[in-house]
């Protein structure tokens, strides 16, 4: 049984963010760090990736959408992201390897939350859209065939952080590390034997400074002022979600 475990979903990438939230006392004390997808993906791809193998068996990874099409570029199928095609030619055999080989869930037990299910998107695809006003019956149908005792459930995928109850089981999204919406800052959560949703703020400026002078993708600079920004509110980004919700 885990008492603290650290949340990190959706780094993309982005160096500064990820190294504010290691930073942060809760995070270097808890037992475990999930990773929960969307690792690599973005202007520091290789610098990311170092730096979470350093923390060798604390970290449990869990495979993202673009994990997977970082892998999929580097076997000749392109992401329509450029900045993906673009980590995808960064990464080492060593890192595409590690990659291909996450899984699709991850399920551990924390104290005072039962058992917990890890994901990226939802428990049974790594891109499915769920949110936080998604309607009861697309989450049944999401989560239909999880064991019962999965009393949690914790995916990433959309960049906004929420907790609901979802039929009696809870569900966690930590928002972004490195691409929030809806406000600036490293948003990640941590679970035992509650659930805190957390904001890690860092110097933004500085952050975009050294993407775009340190990174070698060519829009750098623009992804960063776009994303460490956070200029997508979480208004537009639920606009823009809600038909892959099935509305």
């Amino acid at each position: 049984m885990l008492d603290r475990v650290a949340v990190l979903s959706d780094i993309h990438g982005a160096l500064p963010p990820l190294e504010a939230v290691l930073a942060e006392p809760d995070v270097a004390a808890a037992d475990l760090i999930v990773l929960t997808g969307d690792i690599a993906a973005g202007p520091q791809p290789v610098e990311v990736l170092d730096l979470l193998a350093t923390l060798g068996e604390r970290a449990c990874w869990v495979r993202g959408n673009a994990d997977r099409e970082l892998v999929e570029a580097r076997a000749g199928k392109p992401s329509p992201i450029e900045v993906s095609n673009w980590a995808a030619g960064q990464l080492r055999d060593d890192h595409v390897a590690r990659l291909a080989g996450l899984p699709l869930t991850v399920t551990l037990p924390i104290a005072g939350l039962d058992e917990v299910l890890f994901c990226h998107a939802t428990p049974r695809d790594d891109e499915e859209v769920v949110l936080v006003d998604t309607r009861m019956e697309r989450w049944s149908a999401v989560f239909a065939g999880l064991p019962a005792e999965v009393g949690t459930v914790v995916c990433g995928h959309t960049h906004m952080p929420f907790t609901r109850l979802v039929d009696r089981r809870l569900v966690v999204n930590p928002g972004s590390v490195g691409m929030p919406y809806g406000g600036a800052g490293a948003w990640w959560a941590l679970l035992g034997p509650g659930v805190q949703l957390r904001r890690t703020g860092y110097d933004i400026d500085a952050a975009c400074a050294r993407v775009g002078a340190e990174s070698g993708f060519p829009d750098a600079a623009e992804w960063a002022n776009e994303y460490l920004r956070s200029r997508h509110t979480d208004a537009d980004a639920l606009a823009v979600f809600a038909p892959r919700d099935g509305r």
